[in-house]
């Protein structure tokens, strides 16, 4: 099971998240859960490095079964702004996974 985890601050705001474990969903090359939430996280980094010129604290496992990302602290207002809202967007779309796949991914969110 991937599990999820959206790490936030005491203002809500999203500092960190961390992605760990495989989908079991289908065999490697064919899991589409697996696809499916790498696809969005990478692609949600992606796209905060490109807009925002934030580079994050980016961890990965050898065997691509391990994802952390750390945001800045010191942001200003409107970077910061701008990384929650692609933030929120990618987990919006995990949630989306979860809601059909439930048994493949889990999604908590800490404080």
């Amino acid at each position: 099971m991937i599990q999820v985890t959206i790490e936030k601050d005491s203002s809500g705001q999203v500092h960190s998240f961390e992605m760990s474990g495989h989908a079991e969903f289908a065999g490697k090359g064919k899991d589409l859960v697996c696809a499916g939430a790498s696809a969005v996280s990478f692609g949600a980094v992606n796209a905060i490095m490109s807009l925002t010129s934030i580079t994050p604290d980016i961890q990965q496992g050898h065997d691509g079964g391990f994802l952390k990302v750390v945001f800045p602290n010191n942001l200003s207002p409107k970077k910061n702004e701008q990384v929650q809202l692609l933030v929120q967007a990618m987990i919006i779309s995990l949630q989306t996974i979860e809601q059909d796949y439930a048994q493949h991914i889990k999604i908590t969110f800490k404080k």
